[in-house]
């Protein structure tokens, strides 16, 4: 199965996962977050990275979910990428991420094209039908 690594801001990638848990019930194993430390030098973050890769692949490799693309912890996850074994999807969100997670058995590739489809088709603004009526004046 493949590896899941949110990369994000502070609390962001924690939150994202309690939510998923109360979605689905329980996280499945093989799923982390990162929480980024802007304190530290980008060599120790980079190693870091690179740790929590080591432990989440198992052989299928390890798709890196990020908050935002060219912060400098993207850049820096951005240098530990391989070509269909770890891969790296910005703007990361909660429809992203349960997409995802029903979707693990997939590829790479597979896993890839479901997280871009799963964070824009989980945007959705209310039809005009379920709103209510503006009050008269």
């Amino acid at each position: 199965m493949i590896g899941l690594l949110i990369l994000a801001q502070a609390d962001f990638g924690k939150g994202l996962l309690r939510s998923a848990e109360h979605v689905l019930g329980e996280l499945p194993p093989g799923v982390e977050t990162l929480p980024v430390d802007y304190e530290l030098p980008q060599e120790l973050l980079e190693q870091a990275i690179a740790e929590r890769l080591k432990q989440l692949d198992h052989g299928q490799g390890v798709l890196i979910l990020a908050d935002i693309y060219g912060a400098s912890h993207t850049n820096t996850a951005c240098r530990l990428l391989r070509k269909s074994h770890i891969e790296l999807v910005s703007g990361v969100n909660l429809p992203m991420l349960i997409r995802i997670l029903n979707y693990r058995g997939l590829d790479m590739a597979g896993l890839v094209a479901k997280a871009l489809t799963g964070g824009p088709e989980g945007i959705v603004s209310a039809p005009v039908e379920l709103r209510k009526a503006e009050p008269r004046r």
